[in-house]
């Protein structure tokens, strides 16, 4: 059982910054970040694994950078350039196995799941 503690959400304007982070409370090897905004399905945001692979939505690439620090067991989704259609709930999601990289965006591929932290931008 992995426990995924996130936080840094909250509200800012367009075109500002937040940093959210995912303390995850055991060994994972894959880890995500998903969003879900009022009244949508849930959807990718990225992912990473243990041997560096990264993968990013389109809606997202250029503005948002995942990167994880093991030493802390950390997750960290930097998002630069905030729209207002970037306000959701920011899930992260982790699982103890690798994969293709392709399964990094993939909701299914992930096992654990956090509690979610709101992102609010206004325009």
């Amino acid at each position: 059982q992995v426990q995924l503690v996130e936080s840094g959400g909250g509200s800012v304007q367009a075109g500002g910054s937040l940093r959210l982070s995912c303390v995850a409370f055991g060994y994972t090897h894959c880890m995500g970040w998903f969003r879900q905004a009022p009244g949508k399905e849930r959807e990718d945001v990225a992912g990473i694994d243990n041997n560096g692979g990264i993968r990013y939505a389109d809606s997202v690439k250029g503005r948002f950078t995942i990167s994880r620090d093991n030493t802390k067991n950390t997750l960290y989704l930097q998002m630069n350039s905030l729209k207002p259609e970037d306000t959701a709930i920011y899930y992260c999601a982790a699982v103890l196995g690798p994969g293709p990289l392709a399964w990094l965006l993939r909701q299914t591929t992930y096992r654990y799941w956090g509690q979610g932290t709101q992102v609010t931008v206004s325009s």
